[in-house]
């Protein structure tokens, strides 16, 4: 199988952008593989420590800081976001929770409002101030689903106010230190470091260059988490029990909660539903990741990498496929 592997990821081996990959099956790391480098500059290898910037695989962290919150007893899945966000525009009333977990609050795109002569770092608290400054939403709340960063934006600012704690600090104590995700960070420039990092390229004109940040990608809550597929797997183990989320906090994450603009997927808390499949691909500036998810199986397939293209969802498939093959034979 690893040869299997090995070609499948071909593309990523040598002087180029690498990737990560890893394999779980009742727990157990089959595959643990990375390559290629994580830093073209320096010539840094990458290696199953490697931090890669999760992109929107960071939302089922989000949705995971919610949930701890709920059973605290300090937020409600249909409370009024409003309650939490005072500012927001007499549009977004209706707007709850579970409408921002779902993706189902009609929330305008920060990223269609954005001043593009601005080159600043926008935040999550500045994808507020944008959706204050818009008295409009796409439909009414419940009604559709629309994706949205926006609304998991939003999502990060009321586990602060709900915590009292910073979002990245309330991660930090909540999630990555009791699970041992040690070198796990939702990043902030001057705040926090990213260890073993890699960095996003993107190939232009024939070669590799570095576009590692965004005008976006400081905001936290839609896409700010970096972790490796060593991190990755001590949250894996803990989707499978109680040490992180009670079963019915993982029970209603993972329930579909609402179609898509897929009809083969429909979207829980924070996760995509596919069959008996839970995923989600994250996609960002010189950034490419999966998580794919066979729970029924208690396998899974993470594979992150620092460059634009391509999207690893069909190479995580096929690497479960092979995965599958092995455990039918043995």
């Amino acid at each position: 199988m690893q040869h299997d592997i090995d070609a499948l990821m071909r593309d990523y081996q040598g002087d180029v952008p690498g990737a990560s990959v890893l394999v779980l099956r009742d727990g157990q790391p089959i595959v643990r593989r990375s390559y290629g480098l994580a830093d073209l500059e320096k010539r840094v290898g990458a290696t199953p420590q490697t931090n890669y910037r999760l992109a929107s695989v960071s939302k089922q962290f989000t949705a995971a800081a919610v949930l701890l919150l709920i059973e605290d007893g300090r937020l409600g899945l249909d409370d009024r976001i409003a309650r939490y966000l005072p500012g927001l525009p007499s549009a977004t009333n209706g707007i709850t929770i579970r409408h921002l977990l779902t993706h189902t609050s009609g929330l305008i795109d920060y990223e269609d409002v954005m001043n593009p002569a601005d080159t600043r770092q926008v935040h999550d608290a500045d994808v507020l101030a944008l959706l204050q400054s818009h008295d409009r939403t796409y439909f009414a709340p419940g009604t559709a689903y629309r994706y949205s960063n926006s609304g998991y934006a939003l999502l990060a600012l009321i586990v602060e106010r709900a915590s009292g704690q910073r979002y990245a600090r309330f991660l930090h104590d909540r999630i990555f230190q009791p699970l041992g995700m040690h070198d796990s960070v939702a990043y902030e420039a001057g705040v926090s470091e990213v260890p073993h990092r890699a960095y996003g390229y993107s190939f232009e004109n024939g070669a590799w260059t570095r576009t590692d940040q965004s005008t976006t990608s400081a905001v936290l809550g839609d896409g700010g988490i970096y972790s490796s597929i060593d991190d990755l797997a001590r949250w894996d183990a803990a989707l499978y029990d109680e040490r992180l989320l009670s079963s019915n906090s993982l029970r209603q994450a993972f329930a579909p909660a609402t179609s898509t603009d897929d009809p083969q997927v429909e979207y829980g808390f924070g996760w995509r539903i596919t069959g008996e499949t839970l995923w989600h691909s994250g996609e960002t500036i010189g950034f490419r990741n999966v998580i794919v998810r066979w729970p029924k199986r208690r396998m899974t397939v993470v594979v992150l990498t620092n460059r634009d293209d391509p999207e690893p969802y069909g190479i995580a498939k096929k690497i479960g496929a092979l995965a599958m093959r092995e455990a039918a034979t043995n």
